[in-house]
């Protein structure tokens, strides 16, 4: 993983962002004959469409650290970028790149960090599927709370990492009437109101290191630490909402709730300590917009966070989220193109029912 983050720095440089999602919904697809129907009513699903899209995007990865007996609270977070990407999506097959120009990012005072922030959010019929992987340095200081009044605002730690991997697999057990597609991807027009209750796993891994402890110069002893490694498992119950107005206008909601077992260790110069328990985390996303047959315009956000389990006082949360605003065209192919993105198809890599005699 190091040299994949030095690589990518060295390549495109400290302010450079991939942004690459790419969904591959027949991995976690089941035969079509198993799954209910969509029901043509609820939602239109536009597979055969090539579905274009131009965005704004900012991806993030931050630290909230508690410390419990002493009422203190330090929160960390990236100097990211604010960046403008392209993609396009065929067959549930989704890509999408984005660059942090210059032009989008000039107040970038606090700290230069660098980073590599992967998420994929996908939405196969019936399935809510989400991936993380970021590789993230530099932070600064956005807000503190405690006993110490005189905390230098532009604080900043260029030497802190932070490297957290996940996975949130989900059941849309509504998914013949409720297209989250439509909210996300916009490959489908969600035409009526309608809800889903949500269910599955998740699991997280990760870290927080800062090798140089500047945080033992200027936060009371609680809050320092050398190293946080975390780990947490466990299953989830959610629910999610679309409403639409006027056939076109949509509002979309989804809450889920997790409860995991975990283990924590903190390191600092002095000692180590960690342990076993169980955390609460949540997810949250949020889509509005316009959607129609050609065009839409929307605005989402999701966001996820992740407490890990209590060590040495301090309460940890890695809060990770994206939030964009796409603007979205669609149009059919011609033969010539549609012989080559056909590749994506996922009905040509499914298993064929066999016909009965």
């Amino acid at each position: 993983m190091v040299n994949l983050r030095s690589y990518c720095f060295r390549l495109f440089g400290l302010r450079f962002l991939i942004g690459i999602s790419v969904t591959l919904g027949f991995i976690f697809l089941l035969p079509s004959n198993i799954l209910a129907q969509e029901d043509t009513s609820y939602y239109v699903s536009y597979k055969k469409m090539l579905t274009t899209r131009l965005y704004t995007s900012r991806k993030y990865t931050s630290l909230m650290i508690t410390e419990i007996n002493e009422s203190a609270r330090i929160v960390l977070e990236p100097n990211s970028t604010l960046n403008l990407g392209v993609g396009a999506t065929y067959n549930d097959f989704t890509l999408n790149l984005a660059y942090g120009f210059d032009f989008m990012n000039r107040n970038r005072n606090q700290v230069e960090t660098s980073y590599l922030d992967l998420q994929a959010h996908a939405y196969p019929k019936n399935w809510v599927i989400d991936l993380f992987g970021q590789f993230y340095q530099g932070f600064f200081l956005r807000s503190y709370t405690g006993p110490m009044a005189n905390i230098p605002s532009e604080l900043a730690f260029p030497e802190m990492r932070v490297r957290k991997f996940g996975a949130n697999v989900q059941y849309l057990f509504n998914g013949d009437k409720l297209s989250l597609k439509a909210a996300f991807l916009q490959s489908a027009w969600q035409k009526k109101s309608a809800g889903s209750v949500v269910a599955g796993v998740e699991f997280y891994v990760g870290n927080a290191r800062d090798d140089q402890n500047i945080l033992a110069d200027f936060i009371p002893a609680p809050l320092q630490f050398n190293r946080m490694d975390f780990f947490e498992f466990g299953p989830n119950l959610g629910y999610v909402h679309t409403l639409v107005f006027a056939k076109h206008f949509f509002i979309t909601g989804m809450v889920s709730g997790n409860i995991g077992l975990g283990n924590t260790t903190i390191s600092s110069d002095t000692n180590k300590e960690g342990g076993w328990g169980f955390n609460t985390n949540y997810f949250l996303r949020g889509f509005v917009g316009y959607n129609g047959p050609v065009w839409s315009i929307n605005a989402n956000y999701v966001h996820n966070n992740v407490r890990i389990e209590e060590a040495r006082s301090l309460v940890t949360d890695f809060r990770t989220g994206n939030y964009r605003i796409n603007l979205i065209y669609r149009f059919d192919v011609g033969p010539k193109l549609r012989k080559y993105l056909d590749y994506v198809d996922i009905n040509k890599y499914l298993p064929k029912k066999k016909s009965e005699d």
